[in-house]
């Protein structure tokens, strides 16, 4: 049993090593931006994040109407 753990304890701490070669020995090495936005192909097409979308959808507009109160509201005042 001791002798399993150790040897997946291995394999995985080789696969971490082989995954951050790139990062650790690279000058300015950095992890790969694999979000939308960090795509030039997909800014082209207008291709965007759901949540950068959503964040600019929550945003307040300042040329907005306000919306009307409802009259249970009016009359309770």
């Amino acid at each position: 049993m001791l002798k399993i753990i150790l040897i997946t304890m291995l394999i995985v701490a080789i696969c971490i090593a082989l995954l951050s070669v790139k990062i650790l020995f690279k000058k300015n090495g950095r992890f790969p931006n694999t979000h939308v936005s960090g795509s030039k192909a997909m800014r082209k097409r207008g291709i965007g994040c759901v949540q950068s979308q959503d964040r600019e959808a929550q945003k307040d507009n300042p040329h907005a109407i306000p919306e009307r109160r409802s009259l249970a509201e009016e009359t309770n005042n």
